[in-house]
């Protein structure tokens, strides 16, 4: 008898073993990311554009004091891939894959693509205006949407923070030590400093656009927006070499040198985020870059809608999507980038869609030739037409250079 009920008790019970077993897994396999299969290349193609790439960047970039990483992936798999310098100019630790840079504005393709993440949750709308996360904000007829194309007319809290008829600097500083994407925020509700354009009328690259969109995302998450990106991108992606900096990584994060090789030192614009401060690596973003392909992140109807250009005031093969810069060739081409400079950290990261082909080169020491190399390599894969940059795109660290990199005294501590 006793044998019968014992057999009945584990028939009852096996089953709902496994399938307590199989949902742990479901629930497990839910945060696991899928990349597409990376498509072998044959031999002699790889080796003709391995030697085109080691040719081409040993001329324009590796004889020219780069220190950072570079990686060109085709269909998913690496095609050339190098490392060079130091971690920190005053130490001996080498560079290598797993070492986080600092990507600057490039951190605006994670940002946006988060902000359109929510838009596919039915969270926010494109249409929703800044009224309805900041009630009482003294910018009207301001939306999301304007604010993702850099159409917003606001002022680039870049300039209106350092700016001291209000008082703001005393000596170069700020009155206090670091400025947050809340006190830009309370800037603007408080000083309320004039608009560049109205909303919507023109293009105007502004740095204040994402760090509202930023606290966007936490107003709407109800989670800070390191952890917001962590839990839900980071993590999933396994992208383990990557974070959104915060004042707790001011002992651990990768420094940056002038081109001189001075170390730069923080300011009071580091503690903002959403514009910048994310650091990861050429592998951590290749598999962003790879992610883009699936429909795990965001769905292909929004991505297309990232991609498209939105301001058409001048008429110029440059424009600007949701987060991604764009250079629309006469024959056809599209390319789909965004580069980013912050004090000595330079970052190129471009996708070339029709060969699906993905340039990353990232840097810790000022190299105005990053941007060089990013734009000729280009022409490698296809007709693009490239010619040296007069204007890198980027102006974040800028001309509110009252603040000035660490002395030579400070190099040598």
């Amino acid at each position: 008898m006793k044998i019968l009920v014992g057999f009945f008790l584990l028939v009852l019970l096996f089953p709902g073993c496994n399938n307590a077993s199989r949902n742990k897994y479901r629930a497990e396999d839910s945060l696991a990311y899928y990349p597409p299969a990376p498509q072998k290349m044959e031999l002699a193609e790889f080796r003709n554009y391995y030697r085109l790439l080691s040719s081409f960047f040993d001329t324009t970039l590796l004889n020219k004091g780069f220190n950072g990483g570079i990686l060109i992936a085709k269909n998913g798999e690496v095609i050339y891939e190098k490392y060079a310098g130091k971690i920190d100019l005053r130490k001996k630790d080498s560079l290598s894959n797993t070492t986080p840079l600092h990507i600057a504005s490039t951190s605006k393709t994670f940002t946006a693509i988060a902000i359109l993440r929510l838009v596919q949750e039915k969270k926010i709308s494109l249409d929703d205006t800044l009224q309805k996360f900041f009630p009482g904000l003294p910018y009207a007829g301001i939306t999301v949407q304007m604010l993702l194309s850099h159409r917003s007319g606001l002022p680039n809290y870049l300039y209106f923070m350092s700016n001291n008829k209000w008082g703001l600097l005393s000596n170069g500083k700020w009155n206090r030590q670091f400025a947050t994407n809340q006190d830009v925020l309370k800037m603007l509700f408080e000083k309320k400093p004039d608009r560049v354009s109205s909303p919507g009328s023109r293009f105007t690259y502004c740095n204040t656009n994402y760090t509202l969109l930023a606290l966007i995302i936490e107003k709407i998450s109800g989670n800070p927006f390191p952890e917001y990106m962590r839990t839900k991108f980071f993590e999933p992606l396994q992208m383990k070499n990557t974070y959104v900096f915060t004042l707790k990584d001011t002992l651990t994060a990768t420094p940056s040198f002038t081109n001189n090789g001075i170390y730069w030192g923080y300011d009071f614009l580091d503690a903002t985020y959403g514009d910048k401060n994310i650091y990861t690596t050429p592998r951590d973003l290749l598999i962003w870059d790879q992610a883009l392909y699936t429909d795990q992140v965001i769905r292909r109807s929004l991505l297309d809608s990232a991609f498209a250009p939105y301001s058409f005031e001048k008429a110029s093969v440059h424009n600007y999507g949701f987060g991604w810069r764009l250079q629309l060739l006469p024959n056809g081409k599209k390319i789909v980038y965004h580069f980013g400079k912050w004090h000595g950290s330079n970052a190129a990261f471009t996708r070339l869609l029709d060969e699906k082909t993905t340039i990353i080169i990232l840097g810790n020491r000022f190299n105005r030739a990053i941007y060089d190399a990013a734009h000729l390599c280009y022409d490698i894969f296809g007709d693009y037409q490239q010619q040296k940059v007069t204007d890198p795109d980027e102006t974040d660290s800028i001309k509110y250079l009252l603040l000035k990199p660490a002395s030579r005294k400070q190099r040598k501590k």
